[in-house]
């Protein structure tokens, strides 16, 4: 295999935005102010089991300041890491299609004013995806680049159903084929370890993924945290977690898995420790990703190897 992804055997999004902007692109997580149909009683009051309470958005910024605001301190933030580069600005708290048109297009637009931005992240649900929407979204696309989250986790109803996810496969289907009418990049949210599922539904909801034209895809441990639907059935004794060596042996086997094309934005999530009730193991994040590597260099593992043909 040649090294076509820099030091990496898989087409990451620090390799992907690095090629398509000439410099690091980092990504500043912004809350939106919105909430979501799976919450608020259009859909259920529940949300998904996994969703913690401030949904899936704790490293985002505080609601309670503008979008200009939150971009400032977060840009501040990074700049310990990095000293200099782009941004993406990312509505990562609970649902960011989920309001007014006018509503909507102020906070992209406000996103987009400030300096060193090139590109929106928006994360959302596939039922969120009205035709004015869309529209929207396309909209924002010719200004900046832009990419759309949704969350499917599982390609198994039965599982969907059991998550409280609140929508069926064909929804997602027909969410992720009105963005590619448009030409709007869509990045899928994964999750391994899901209750009831074995080795095999995980990696067919890969296969299926591979096959649906999507451009991007994030692998999720499942994890518990306070506060969420999932403690029930911990409190009951009817869930249970996957050990790293499980976890990594299946992301390095969804990495054979995938189309090269796909840009691969994240290989495990990053749990708020403080929240975090099981497994432990999943904190210690650095850790996890050099096994990953490891594993794909010892085994001679790559993107693309399985499976696949153009």
């Amino acid at each position: 295999m040649t090294n076509r992804w820099g030091d990496k055997r898989y087409n990451s999004l620090n390799f992907f935005l690095r090629e398509k902007f000439g410099e690091k692109v980092i990504k500043i997580s912004l809350d939106g102010g919105f909430t979501c149909p799976n919450r608020d009683g259009l859909i259920s009051n529940k949300g998904c089991i996994f969703c913690s309470g401030r949904g899936s958005g704790e490293y985002a910024g505080d609601r309670n300041k503008s979008i200009g605001e939150q971009f400032k301190l977060g840009k501040e933030s990074m700049k310990k890491k990095w000293a200099s580069g782009k941004y993406i600005a990312y509505f990562q708290a609970f649902t960011n299609t989920y309001g007014s048109i006018e509503v909507l297009r102020s906070k992209y637009e406000e996103a987009l004013k400030e300096e060193g931005v090139v590109g929106l992240a928006i994360a959302t649900r596939p039922d969120c995806l009205s035709d004015e929407v869309i529209n929207l979204l396309e909209e924002m696309s010719k200004k900046a680049y832009l990419w759309v989250e949704l969350g499917l986790q599982t390609k198994s109803d039965e599982t969907a159903k059991l998550i409280n996810r609140g929508y069926p496969l064909t929804v997602f289907e027909e969410g992720v084929q009105k963005l590619k009418n448009k030409n709007i990049d869509t990045v899928v949210h994964t999750i391994f370890g899901l209750p009831g599922e074995d080795e095999e539904q995980m990696l067919n909801t890969i296969s299926y993924l591979s096959k649906i034209g999507i451009q991007g895809i994030k692998f999720h441990l499942l994890y518990l945290v306070k506060g969420t639907g999932l403690e029930e059935l911990y409190r009951e004794g009817k869930l249970s977690f996957l050990e790293r060596d499980q976890y990594v042996n299946l992301i390095v086997k969804a990495i054979a898995l995938l189309p090269p094309d796909i840009v691969i934005h994240r290989l495990t999530g990053d749990p708020p420790s403080k929240l975090l009730i099981e497994p432990v193991w999943s904190t210690h994040k650095w850790e996890i990703l050099n096994q990953i590597q490891n594993k794909l260099e010892t085994e001679d593992i790559y993107q693309g190897l399985y499976n696949y043909t153009k």
